[in-house]
């Protein structure tokens, strides 16, 4: 038994199974095909949501039918990111991201054809079902293809990808739909995603490296099951929040923090056994950076992910803009974030977590000052005179999703990369899920009670600035704390050297 736990405590050493590696010369071009089918299924979080009135019109859907078109998709994405991170180390990470990306493509051809509210809600939820199950492989390939600072720029590139599908997912929504006019232009949302995500297909076969072990095989499906249901439970209230399901079923909360406690002490329980857990828990002990990168990405996208629909209230509803120009109001936004991703990406082992702390500032004082701005602003020039702050919260928001993602997984093992990276990301779609749910919400009942639109845009963007000062607060931690460390190494290398805190965190 002893023996079994030093060689399972030998397999969660970071770079423990990262020797012998060579290059792959393909490695750059197999990134671009996974960041493409990212790409879409991240923008498909948010693309349908300027459709919906749309879709309601022509399906005679109810707004409750309706609303699950977003929130169905989010919901199933959410459930199938562990296990499908999980089936990628143990099975092969290519076949996983092949599959998934196969059935997201049809799943889209399902949806532009669907006649009714009905199958076009199925359609959306199995849709949802494949995006999870490629989107963990996305983050465990850049582990697997790239090491040192080649990594830093590959996940620089990937958090660029995170952060702005999610951004330009209004902007793309409002471009399809003004190309696409009539009653069924909505479908074109939809049928876009079938060529290129056929010919992501065709180059990844080509492209992408088997990743096929033996010996790894074993899925722990006790935990997939505990696991799924403690998620399930968290989020159905948020996604049912538009239909009242916060004040019905707030007792899928509790009841869900107790499903994941228990599959916490399950995953302990097989650690200790010498067993292959779904997601070892010595990934946020040992680990460096894993837990708290967890803890900032999730704070961050309670805010983060919520402002755009707020945005599309405000813009389409209170100051009478169409969807295009709605999704163009908030592109400084997107420009900003992709410039910054990119360069964030190649300074992030110089900088480590200061870039973080700088990038959260910038995205406070951007969004805060949007906020200003849009409440004192004339109606017809508040787009232009929000645009340089909202540039700002975007070069602020690249500083942030990308090297928290780098910092969050680089001291991953290999092995664990796909179960890691989903992890992160469940953590990412449950803040955006508050946020979507609670954001809207605080919009409508300050709305409801003042009909001020500029009221209520100030009051749901403050709401997102208090998960975003939250996540500031967390990483200046992590930064003083590296810093201190720093310090002890130069002061006494030997002495933190055999420290049990520094081996902790190290």
């Amino acid at each position: 038994m002893r023996g079994a736990q030093v060689a399972a405590a030998d397999r969660v050493r970071p770079g423990a199974q990262e020797t012998g590696y060579e290059p792959d010369p393909r490695r750059w071009r197999a990134l671009w095909v996974t960041l493409v089918a990212g790409f879409m299924s991240l923008l498909d979080v948010t693309i349908v949501a300027v459709a919906l009135p749309t879709v309601q019109r022509d399906l005679r859907a109810s707004p409750a039918q309706v609303q699950w078109v977003v929130s169905g998709y989010a919901l199933t994405f959410a459930l199938a990111l562990v296990t499908a991170g999980r089936l990628g180390d143990a099975l092969d990470r290519r076949r996983i991201f092949l599959l998934a990306l196969s059935g997201f493509v049809v799943c889209s051809a399902a949806c532009g054809a669907a006649p009714d509210i009905t199958l076009l809600v199925v359609a959306r939820l199995a849709q949802g079902l494949a995006a999870g199950f490629m989107a963990p492989q996305n983050s465990a390939l850049i582990q697997q293809l790239f090491r040192g600072a080649e990594r830093g720029r590959a996940f620089g590139l990937f958090g660029s990808t995170v952060g702005v599908s999610a951004a330009v997912g209004p902007l793309t929504g409002g471009v399809i739909l003004a190309l696409a006019s009539g009653a069924q232009g909505w479908r074109w949302i939809f049928y876009v995603n079938v060529p290129i995500g056929v010919l992501a297909v065709l180059l990844g076969r080509r492209l992408l490296p088997s990743t096929r072990r033996s010996g790894r095989g074993s899925v722990d499906l006790p935990g997939v099951l505990l696991l799924g249901l403690g998620v399930l439970a968290l989020m159905f209230p948020l996604v049912q929040a538009g239909t009242e399901g916060l004040g019905r079923l707030w007792w899928l909360f509790p009841a869900g923090a107790a499903v994941l406690t228990g599959f916490a002490r399950w995953q302990r329980r097989l650690v200790a056994r010498g067993a292959q857990p779904l997601l070892d828990p010595r990934l946020f002990s040992t680990a460096r950076g894993y837990a708290v990168g967890a803890g900032v990405g999730t704070l961050y996208f309670i805010g983060f992910s919520g402002v755009w629909l707020v945005f599309a209230l405000f813009f389409q509803h209170g100051l009478g803009f169409s969807p295009l120009r709605s999704g163009l109001a908030v592109t400084p936004f997107a420009v900003g974030s992709a410039i910054a991703a990119v360069v964030a990406g190649r300074l992030v082992e110089r900088f480590g977590r200061l870039l973080t702390v700088c990038g959260l500032t910038a995205v406070i004082v951007g969004l805060g000052g949007t906020a200003l701005l849009l409440r004192l602003a004339p109606p017809g020039s508040a787009p232009w005179v929000a645009a340089p702050v909202l540039f700002l919260g975007g070069i602020g928001s690249g500083f942030v999703v990308s090297p928290n993602i780098t910092m969050t997984l680089r001291e991953v093992p290999v092995h664990m990369a796909g179960a890691a990276g989903g992890a992160l990301q469940t953590g990412q779609r449950l803040g955006a899920a508050v946020g979507t749910a609670a954001l809207p919400g605080l919009f409508y009942l300050v709305l409801g009670r003042s009909q001020d639109y500029r009221g209520a845009l100030v009051a749901a963007l403050g709401a997102a600035l208090v998960g975003m000062v939250a996540a500031l607060a967390l990483a200046a931690c992590d930064w003083r704390r590296d810093r201190k460390l720093r310090g002890s190494r130069r002061r006494c290398p030997d002495e933190v050297a055999h420290d049990p805190m520094h081996t902790r965190q190290t």
